[in-house]
């Protein structure tokens, strides 16, 4: 499923899904928050909270503490991220216009508070030097399963470099996973291909990806494809960076030395 928006998002935040409300089934509360400068958000709720700055300079406070966070692009520079557990009061103020993506979950669980800088963010390229490069992609991880084993959920980031496959070869999981797009030039556009059905995706658009769905991408050429990706945790069923079940017909694009066309000829 695919919500569209028109790459604008009002002042304030805009929730896409609800863990009590609307798209509920993907576990997880998700939205974009978009202050102007001056403006201040405060949050003290009894949920497990992720603050993932896509842009703009802000003043993450919390538990006496004032730290400043700045990100120009988040095609080019690691994300800063502030997580919480349930209960600890947040405040974020904008220094300049600034956007943020909340992701928030049920965890009963107490936690020390961390905040992610860029130095903190793993990136790993996927896809180089296998398939003439087709499947390329930077993807940023800020927590998992194995980096913050206390949470329920999961946070991280993808360039599809343009022209590019990611989320690729063909998988999927138990858990459901929501992709959050930007693209650069901003009038760009992708596809995102959920098992069998392919939807154009834009500017400020999500996908909401059901339990055992493929759910491969591609940017189209000339554009560069951001998206966050957003995982909960299943009760007994974790997301790991093992977690990953490719089909079966497509599994011989994983041998690293496997060969296409036009290097692998055509045979009977």
């Amino acid at each position: 499923m695919i919500v569209k928006n028109d790459g604008k998002f009002n002042i304030g935040y805009t929730p896409i899904t609800e863990i009590n409300g609307k798209n509920s089934d993907m576990l997880l509360d998700f939205g974009i928050l978009k202050l102007s400068k001056g403006e201040s958000y405060k949050s003290e709720l009894n949920l497990e909270r992720a603050y993932l700055l896509i842009n703009g300079n802000i003043e993450f406070t919390y538990e006496n503490k004032s730290v400043q966070a700045a990100r120009f692009s988040c095609f080019d520079e690691e994300p800063i991220t502030l997580h919480v557990c349930k209960n600890v009061k947040v405040q974020i103020t904008a220094l300049d216009d600034s956007e943020i993506c909340v992701e928030r979950c049920i965890n009963d669980k107490l936690f020390d508070t961390k905040l992610y800088t860029k130095d903190d963010v793993r990136t790993d390229i996927f896809g180089k030097d296998v398939l003439n490069n087709t499947s390329i992609r930077s993807v940023r991880t800020v927590f998992d399963g194995e980096i913050a084993p206390y949470s329920n959920m999961v946070i991280g980031e993808v360039i599809n470099h343009p022209g590019k496959f990611s989320s690729y070869p063909p998988h999927d999981h138990p858990q459901p996973e929501i992709y959050h797009y930007r693209f650069f030039p901003k009038q760009g556009f992708g596809v995102s291909m959920l098992d069998d059905d392919a939807f154009i995706v834009k500017d400020g658009d999500s996908s909401l990806i059901h339990p055992n769905t493929t759910h491969s991408q591609v940017a189209a050429p000339g554009y560069a494809m951001y998206y966050i990706w957003m995982i909960p945790h299943l009760q007994d069923d974790r997301w790991l960076p093992t977690t990953r079940y490719y089909r079966e017909e497509h599994k011989w694009l994983l041998d690293k030395d496997v060969e296409i066309w036009p290097q692998k000829k055509f045979e009977k």
